[in-house]
């Protein structure tokens, strides 16, 4: 019998804990073996019995989440999600925590509708089991330079493709789990004329706009949250806005994107899938589509629907991912051309662009 995933649920606030512990165990995958108020309590429980994933609050009293992080990680590496209230402010200090270490972000669950409960359930459940099986990685400061199944949004149909011609090649791109670190790492190795890029990382609203700064303030290309009706231009990477789903689309010769609202689409908003099948409709051929690290099967189908259109098609391989899952269940649908470590895949889509 397969064993179940051990979680410490660590946070300042009892309603949160209660609330966590709730969610959690109603996976019959997952085990809560412990709660802490403060990083000192989760010490003391960790004596007792060391857990496969820990949740983290970031701001609590005695000693705040980042310092428990790096202690972690210096003296017991052991997979932490960073469970954050959706706030602006506190977003830069949550995306600290992924440079530290942390593999995952998840908005801390509050009281809503019955809707809103299972959906957080869903990605809460779905963070722990990725989270325990994602490879642990050094922390390396980075350094800021100066900028030189998709039906339920897009229902599938079997009309031709045939648009008007243009030769304008586009990027799309599916990350999640280990995505935040290795898109900087891709994003950052991309010259100012590299092809138009629009990316779907799975994250919580509020986040992805402090994300996407924080790669304009390193990288070459510009790095935008993406707007609704945005054009996709060469030198820039449209990053989807947290919680919407973003659909590529074409108005003659020029490419732009849709920021929609939805309901989860292989488990996630926003989704690889609706982004990878509207780049097959509205792009086809002339896409070069990506898919990384990641837990689950979100952007599979829509890459293999890619690969169909003629589209160029690539996964990040399993020695450079975090988690291996997105790459490999596209690999296994067939829909992959290329396999490649991650320090390639910058230039395989300058080569193809």
């Amino acid at each position: 019998m397969k064993q179940k995933i051990k979680v410490l649920v660590v946070d300042d606030s009892a309603l949160v804990r209660q609330t966590l512990i709730e969610l959690l165990s109603s996976d019959p995958g997952i085990e809560v073996v412990g709660a802490a108020g403060d990083p000192y309590a989760a010490v003391e429980r960790m004596k007792e019995i060391v857990p496969d994933v820990i949740t983290l609050d970031v701001e609590m009293p005695r000693m705040d989440g980042l310092t428990f992080l790096r202690k972690i990680m210096a003296q017991h590496p052991i997979p932490v999600i960073i469970c954050s209230t959706l706030t602006e402010q506190g977003a830069e200090t949550t995306l600290k925590a992924l440079e530290y270490g942390a593999v995952d972000i998840i908005q801390k669950p509050k009281v809503g509708t019955k809707k809103f409960f299972e959906e957080s359930r869903i990605r809460i459940c779905d963070a722990v089991k990725a989270a325990a099986s994602a490879k642990l990685r050094v922390y390396t400061p980075i350094t800021v330079r100066p900028k030189l199944n998709a039906d339920a949004v897009i229902p599938m149909d079997r009309q031709p493709k045939a648009m008007v011609k243009t030769t304008e090649k586009v990027v799309v791109v599916g990350a999640s789990t280990g995505g935040t670190e290795a898109l900087r790492i891709l994003l950052e190795a991309l010259p100012m004329d590299s092809p138009a890029i629009a990316v779907v990382q799975h994250m919580p609203e509020n986040f992805t706009a402090a994300f996407s700064k924080r790669l304009d303030g390193i990288c070459r290309i510009t790095v935008r949250e993406a707007q609704d009706g945005d054009t996709m231009l060469r030198g820039q990477a449209l990053i989807a806005p947290g919680n919407r789903h973003m659909l590529l689309k074409r108005s003659g010769a020029r490419y732009y994107v849709e920021i929609k609202d939805g309901p989860l689409v292989s488990r996630h908003r926003p989704s690889v899938d609706v982004l990878f099948r509207s780049a097959a409709r509205y792009a086809g051929a002339n896409t070069v589509g990506v898919i990384m690290t990641g837990m689950g099967d979100d952007g599979a189908k829509g890459l293999r629907e890619l690969f169909d259109a003629g589209a160029h098609t690539v996964a990040q391989d399993e020695q450079t991912c975090i988690v291996f899952g997105m790459p490999n269940e596209a690999i296994k649908l067939g829909g992959v051309r290329k396999v490649m470590p991650l320090g390639n895949l910058a230039g395989e889509i300058l080569r193809m662009g």
